[in-house]
């Protein structure tokens, strides 16, 4: 995968506009969610926990964004996995620099302090740990677009309702490094303590790595 790939990639997601949609639902989301004055790590944890979804349907967006024809080419003229690579990593950095952005207006309105209000809660650090999360939610996300969309999924429907589906298991399930990442932070801001959830943000890693890798495979074989 080389830059001028992701440079690629990236012009496209930015010109089809179709990233509007999910970033504006994920924009409004955090307004109703997130008010000023809240404790900075439970509003935090919930910026983070919307992001999941958001990051699958970015992925899904850039496998997609190129007609059969041109995705041909591209394939062609490099390789089919590194060009799926390089759609699927741009889904990932746009949700990152979406996460990021979040990250920080959220902790400008947040109050540092407990849930309680009661234990005064460091706001720098408080974002980092945060920034962490984001990038648990955003790499789950990143599995979860790939293994739902093209190549492993065919149907659009099949699809969408399956990437859903997969994100919310995400965050629920006991085992999911989301749900380790954004439990932290709300556990944390209970206790008045900043995690740091680099475990997670481990496990994170290495599904994604895994559901990369099989989607690249596949988009090889097909």
């Amino acid at each position: 995968m080389s830059i001028a790939l992701l440079s690629y990639q990236s012009g496209l997601l930015l010109r089809s506009q179709r990233w509007l949609a999910p970033v504006v639902l994920y924009a409004a989301s955090l307004a109703v969610g997130v008010q000023q004055g809240q404790p900075v790590l439970d509003s935090l944890g919930y910026a983070a926990a919307l992001l999941l979804p958001v990051g699958a349907w970015l992925v899904r967006m850039c496998v997609s964004n190129e007609p059969p024809a041109a995705r041909s080419c591209t394939a062609a003229a490099t390789a089919p996995w590194r060009a799926h690579l390089a759609s699927l990593v741009t889904g990932f950095l746009a949700t990152v620099v979406i996460g990021a952005a979040a990250t920080a207006v959220v902790a400008l309105i947040s109050d540092g302090a407990s849930t309680d209000h009661r234990t005064r809660v460091a706001v720098p650090p408080a974002a980092g740990a945060g920034f962490l999360a984001v990038l648990v939610c955003a790499l789950v996300g990143a599995g979860a677009g790939a293994l739902t969309t093209w190549p492993a999924v065919r149907s659009t429907g099949f699809g969408v309702a399956s990437m859903l589906l997969c994100a919310v298991l995400a965050l629920v399930a006991p085992v999911s490094p989301a749900n380790a990442a954004v439990s932290s932070l709300i556990t944390g801001s209970q206790d008045g303590v900043i995690p740091v959830p680099l475990l997670p943000l481990a496990g994170a890693a290495a599904l994604a790595a895994v559901c990369a890798a099989a989607a690249c495979s596949l988009s090889s074989r097909r």
